[in-house]
């Protein structure tokens, strides 16, 4: 795998590698999972207890999502970046609203908070690239006026 070309694509490679080993202890190591985020773990778990079927759903969720964050990256899929921005920040209030409901514990929250900081470097990410692209062209570059010495735009960009 490449190594992101830009400051948000190194962002995403962050979650997305998080989100991958995350998911891999929740299919692994369940109850380490549930620990860790502040759940009991009894020894036993009553007849319709499906926290183990819930858990492996998340977890294979999680790990695929990683999968999608680090393809995204190795192909600077720069929309992909933009779209997780606002829908990390859903999922921080969605999360955030779930701990003062007391629907889970308050070491939830933590989950809440890594969503809404990475959601913000993300952006933060992408505002500087952007910057950092804009100055990168030069009005009397080599090969003319508003030649742009950054890198290429995407198939597709419109520029």
């Amino acid at each position: 795998m490449r190594l992101p070309r830009s400051a948000a694509g190194w962002t995403i490679a962050v979650f997305g590698v998080l989100a991958l080993l995350l998911g891999a202890l929740g299919l692994l190591w369940p109850e380490a999972q549930l620990r860790m985020l502040g759940f009991e773990v009894p020894q036993t778990r009553a007849a319709g207890d499906y926290t183990g079927t819930f858990l492996t759903a998340s977890s294979m969720a999680a790990f695929n999502m990683g999968a999608y964050y680090l393809l995204a990256v190795a192909t600077e899929w720069r929309a992909f970046y933009r779209f997780t921005v606002f829908f990390r920040l859903v999922t921080f209030t969605v999360f955030t609203l779930t701990v003062l409901a007391d629907v889970a514990p308050d070491r939830f929250f933590g989950v809440a908070l890594w969503e809404g900081l990475g959601a913000l470097a993300t952006a933060a990410g992408l505002r500087w690239d952007a910057r950092r692209a804009a100055g990168a062209t030069s009005v009397d570059g080599p090969g003319g006026v508003g030649e742009s010495t950054g890198p290429a735009p995407a198939a597709g960009t419109v520029r």
